[in-house]
């Protein structure tokens, strides 16, 4: 497995579980209302998995845009789509969020390789 999305994932898993592990019922509520978020709606989980990563991108969250990375690659994201995404981030947090693009072309790169 890629270094990059190996450290990402095992990083995250190990911080998520001393995070909960706390057991703060606050926190262990906003990780459930955000899993609930990303379900099947009126949207489906892969749309709202792109809203996600836009709104990361133009937030600037490198971290939770390789969460969102991760979860539209589950979600068999077309390359062209991630594009489209891209553009839109781009255009709604302006140019500073071009770095973040090139961070998150980099890791779906991976994932794509990965398979």
């Amino acid at each position: 497995m890629n270094n990059l999305v190996h450290e990402f994932r095992e990083y995250r898993e190990k911080m998520n579980q001393r995070i909960l592990a706390q057991d703060n019922m606050t926190i262990k509520r906003i990780f459930n209302l955000d899993t609930n978020t990303y379900l099947d709606g009126a949207l489906n989980a892969k749309t709202k998995e792109m809203i996600g990563l836009a709104c990361s991108m133009v937030l600037r969250c490198d971290d939770c845009v390789k969460y969102h990375l991760e979860k539209c690659h589950e979600k068999n994201l077309a390359t062209s789509e991630l594009m489209e995404i891209f553009a839109v981030a781009i255009l709604v947090g302006g140019t500073i969020v071009i770095p973040h693009t090139r961070r998150a072309l980099e890791y779906w790169e991976k994932l794509v390789k990965m398979g």
